[in-house]
């Protein structure tokens, strides 16, 4: 059985391609190596699953239909894992069509191939940004037509071409919206490896807004895990949350918990707010929890401590990457 994971030199792509890998399966991994953030990062990643017998990597574009379409003829996929696409909200302002063509353009020419080649389980990467600013703890059947930001539409228009593949064609599509993951190998332009360095290096954070808006943050190898349960639980469309579930940590927390496991006195500069983003983030994971059997493991103490020893062993590498 062979698994395909687009986005593999991402964050969430290349664990879940990792975690696959873990339990004996052969993964292909595609992605377009892009540079909305250091390349280098990515390359890091893929070093790594590269040096497993079990991964093939080719570099492709989702938005490349016949691309794709020649992938698809080479192997045959037991199910899809779609973990690529542009991320930033704030980014996502200046690149509306960009944004579009990636997230939503990109996971139709997956569903298509899937219906052709018969491929019945798909996996697709949504976000908690698709929420806005509606009542937390944010529930899957909560009404969601007023996203803020060209990456969150681009995310919900995704969602909503996945299900219509389902009702056409009888694919089982789980659409998983994430909460601001973290960990080993995260994103560098996300808050804590953000922090985390700065705070190393005695350096001010930026922080934009008051510091009380509130994320729920989730361990890596949590989303991977509820990633996984999908494509083994899941059948016909549902949407799930994966988050951390409990009361969402305010920023001025996290640089707090980061601070004292790294024995430092975080200097801040306040920055006007971004009117891109959300106050509050917050899952309810009760359909998770029901459905899939998920719920997430990892403390945010342990999880700031895990990610704090990578950094450190990889403090070499990580000096050469732009943050």
């Amino acid at each position: 059985m062979i698994y395909l994971v687009t986005g593999v030199a991402g964050f969430i792509g290349a664990r879940t391609a990792q975690m696959l890998m873990d339990r004996g399966e052969t993964v292909v991994g595609i992605d377009n190596v892009n540079d909305y953030y250091d390349v280098k990062l990515k390359e890091l990643r893929l070093n790594y699953l590269k040096k497993n017998a079990h991964f093939s990597f080719e570099e492709l574009d989702i938005e490349n239909a016949s691309a794709l379409s020649q992938l698809f003829g080479k192997y045959q996929f037991k199910a899809i894992f779609n973990l690529a696409g542009r991320a930033g909200v704030r980014a996502s302002l200046n690149l509306p069509v960009e944004y579009l063509d990636t997230n939503t353009r990109g996971t139709i020419n997956l569903l298509e191939l899937c219906q052709k080649h018969g491929i019945e389980n798909f996996v697709t990467a949504s976000s908690s940004s698709v929420y806005s600013n509606v009542e937390t703890p944010f529930k899957e059947d909560q009404k969601v037509d007023a996203p803020i930001s060209p990456y969150a539409a681009s995310k919900r228009a995704a969602e909503l071409m996945a299900h219509t593949y389902t009702f056409q064609y009888g694919l089982n599509v789980s659409a998983l919206r994430f909460f601001t993951v973290y960990g080993p190998f995260g994103r560098p332009d996300m808050s804590v490896l953000r922090f985390i360095r700065w705070i190393d290096k005695q350096e001010p954070i930026q922080l934009f807004g008051t510091g009380k808006q509130a994320r729920d943050f989730t361990y890596i190898d949590d989303i991977v895990e509820g990633i996984l349960a999908a494509e083994e639980k899941n059948k016909g469309f549902e949407v799930y949350n994966l988050g951390g579930g409990n009361n969402p940590i305010s920023m001025l927390q996290l640089i707090k918990e980061i601070g004292t496991q790294l024995d430092q006195e975080p200097i801040i500069n306040f920055l006007p707010s971004h009117n891109a983003d959300v106050e509050v983030t917050w899952a309810d994971i009760d359909k998770a929890k029901k459905h899939l059997g998920w719920s997430p493991k990892v403390s945010l103490t342990d999880g700031i401590s895990e990610t704090i020893s990578w950094y450190r062993k990889h403090k070499d590498d990580l000096n050469k990457i732009q943050f």
